[in-house]
């Protein structure tokens, strides 16, 4: 194995690690209390298109397989959303759902577009 293989196969392993952290984190944020969701100053739907974009990226680059990730992780956006309907202090939204599925897609969509690329790069380098 080269190098640059056995760094990549580092990464990866890296990556599957912080990818079922950040799986297990995203539940208790969207099942815990409503305090311990970090909001920024732009909105809900702000924020859950950037987390479920960042979160996608992250999975994406764990296991490139961008369409896949893409199908769990837009299940799971309404999945939890309709859970929350069951939490106390929170309640089922259908945008905050689709806002969560937009930012997979569109991460998932950076994500293939990146991985074709540089496949053929890799191809044409040659």
């Amino acid at each position: 194995m080269s190098k640059s293989a056995e760094l990549i196969s580092r990464f990866r392993a890296g990556a599957r690690v912080c990818s079922g952290a950040i799986l297990v984190l995203l539940v208790i944020g969207a099942l815990g209390p409503e305090s311990w969701t970090p909001r920024t100053e732009f909105g809900w739907q702000f924020d859950h298109f950037l987390g479920y974009f960042v979160i996608t990226l992250v999975v994406c680059f764990a296991w490139p397989r961008p369409f896949m990730v893409a199908a769990v992780l837009m299940a799971a956006a309404f999945l939890l959303e309709g859970l929350q309907a069951f939490v106390p202090d929170r309640s089922a939204n259908l945008v905050a759902a689709l806002c969560g599925a937009g930012g997979v897609l569109a991460a998932a969509l950076a994500a293939e577009v990146f991985i074709r690329a540089s496949r053929w790069h890799a191809r044409t380098a040659k």
